[in-house]
């Protein structure tokens, strides 16, 4: 938690600003912003194969959710007891009669002490085989997929055609229905908390989440896995940040949304972890154990861990449905985010009119790449492949990525011009302390914080399955894709930029360009105002917003007036 509020602070709070006011400014999406700096354009498309990796296996997440939410309409949760055909004879559920297997009676319980000892020891949980060899059916290794398992794949299409209507007017239709998906969750955790602080044992979990291990603090791991936290919980580098400010008005003000929001959102993670340990200390002090022996981390928590501790409750279908539907809330907001991201990337980088009047269609054919992207994922190998994307495809690029957007716009375009393109917008520039992070601060810790990492790295494993080498060089890849895309592009940029020598080649290729700076006309004002009024015949243009971006006549490229309306 300390290195969780370190890195808000000094890393969270600063880049979030940072990309708001990025795309509010220009009102582009993450790919037209870099007319900044059109050498770093690279970074927009490494932001849009993060989104990309992201969204493919983002959604099976929410796939799954689905089908535990399908599942728990029943009067008793299928992975309460033991007595299915799916358990095995080392599955010992907490509310089996025996806690020693599900078909254990006195004449075939172990005969020694050292025997029962080991045995009990061996317990797999009925939540645990529900979700391994039922849910997934799980393979043996990553690259045995074996059968598409069709409940998982059906309710990945439930997934994608959710998110493809809730997106199908882009942030018109998005907007009023994150009113629900945002607010609803804060609901369904209250009612969790209030249920969990009033069982036995909660406050043994909620200790447990609130001491400190002094210990921990010195592993750069932990500093890692806090700053991939608040870049995942943030959605900083991922491009949707800037996708979605441009859809604001020019004179919003960002500074004051980027610190209320990533307070709100940091603070709901810890409530998020009293909900969660207070009903994880009341299961440890169901079984007699501590609490270290009931968590777990990543889909173990959300699939396997909580929905046992569930089980324990009155009704326990009724707090099941909730908890699943609310993961399928959180879930569908990012996922709309995401997909927007792209959408917005490809309409904004076209922007003829034809893509401008169809963007529905573009909507349409990302989200069904996406689906077929994601049917391997639904596997019997698919959580293995999964967890090999989020480890590798969205962790340390994320970090590189932000660190190169810091270091182009602060030392590139020069941080003076920056901060008074945001006393333009806002009509006060970014405060102190938000010039010395981004200059300074933030830079040298993410910059740390990546040097570390790659000193304590360590292969990645799936409880105790140990990924095989060309899985984990195919992570790396994920992983190089995104962050290769800044370099490849650069020289690409400097091949097609004019100059005699290279030296002249970089200036003229990392100088904005003459359509850098605020999209409709009214707003260019100091150094970005033209000297004439534009038309078709000048070098200079003014870039034809998306409808969803403006809501006066503007003057697009073809020299056409057009009337654009939109409500964020």
């Amino acid at each position: 938690m300390f290195p969780y509020f370190i890195m808000l602070i000094f890393c969270g709070i600063p880049l979030f600003f940072m990309e708001l006011s990025f795309g509010q400014f220009a009102s582009q999406g993450c790919l037209g912003v870099w007319r900044i700096s059109p050498m770093f354009k690279g970074v927009g498309y490494g932001m849009m194969v993060v989104s990309t990796y992201i969204g493919i296996y983002y959604n099976v997440v929410i796939c799954i959710a689905f089908y535990y939410f399908f599942s728990s309409m029943t009067n008793v949760l299928p992975w309460a007891y033991c007595n299915n055909p799916w358990n095995t004879p080392d599955c010992a559920g907490v509310l089996d009669a025996s806690n020693f297997t599900n078909s254990s009676r006195p004449a075939t319980l172990p005969r020694n002490l050292s025997h029962l000892l080991n045995h009990t020891l061996q317990r797999t949980s009925p939540s645990e085989e529900y979700w391994r060899l039922y849910v997934l059916k799980l393979s043996s290794d990553v690259g045995n997929f074996g059968e598409v398992r069709l409940p998982l794949l059906g309710c990945l299409g439930v997934s994608w055609v959710v998110v493809f209507l809730c997106l199908i007017r882009g942030v018109k239709s998005s907007g009023k229905v994150v009113y629900f998906t945002a607010t609803f969750p804060y609901v369904v955790l209250t009612i969790l908390f209030v249920r969990g602080v009033t069982l036995e044992g909660a406050f043994t979990g909620i200790m447990y989440y609130l001491t400190p291990q002094w210990d921990k603090i010195l592993e750069a791991k932990v500093w890692g896995d806090a700053a991939s936290q608040i870049f995942y919980s943030l959605g900083c580098a991922w491009g949707g940040l800037i996708t979605m400010a441009s859809y604001n008005k020019f004179h919003n003000n960002c500074y004051r949304d980027s610190v209320i929001i990533s307070i709100t959102n940091c603070a709901t993670s810890v409530y998020a972890g009293f909900v969660i340990f207070s009903i994880l200390g009341f299961m440890a002090n169901h079984l007699g154990v501590d609490v270290s022996r009931v968590a777990d981390h990543g889909p173990g928590l959300a699939f396997v861990a909580y929905p046992e501790a569930l089980t324990l409750l009155p009704i326990s279908p009724l707090w099941s449905l909730l908890f699943f539907f609310m993961l399928i809330l959180l879930g569908l907001g990012t996922q709309f985010c995401l997909l927007e991201t792209l959408v917005t990337a490809i309409v904004d980088e076209v922007g003829n009119e034809w893509i401008l009047q169809k963007k529905t269609y573009v909507t349409l054919a990302v989200a069904v790449a996406g689906f077929l992207l994601g049917i391997p994922l639904t596997s019997q190998a698919g959580i293995y492949w999964l967890l090999l994307m989020d480890n590798y495809a969205a962790s340390f690029s994320l970090v590189v990525i932000s660190c190169i957007m810091c270091v182009s716009i602060m030392y590139i375009y020069g941080h003076r011009n920056y901060f008074e393109d945001i006393q333009m917008m806002l009509g006060f520039p970014p405060p102190f302390f938000f010039q010395i992070c981004w200059r300074f601060v933030s830079p040298a810790i993410i910059f740390f914080i990546l040097v570390f990492t790659v000193i304590q790295y360590r292969p990645i494993t799936y409880n105790h399955y140990q990924y095989p080498g060309w899985a984990v060089a195919i992570g790396f890849l994920m992983a190089l894709s995104s962050v290769l895309c800044i370099p490849l592009y650069a020289l690409f940029q400097l091949c097609r930029t004019d100059g005699d020598t290279l030296l002249q080649r970089l200036k003229n290729a990392t100088k904005p360009s003459r359509d850098w700076g605020p999209a409709l006309l009214e707003h260019r004002t100091g150094r970005y105002a033209p000297t004439t009024a534009p038309s078709p015949e000048d070098g200079f243009e003014v870039q034809p917003l998306h409808p969803d971006k403006a809501q006066i006549p503007i003057v697009g490229s073809n020299g056409s007036s057009r009337l654009q309306d939109s409500r964020i």
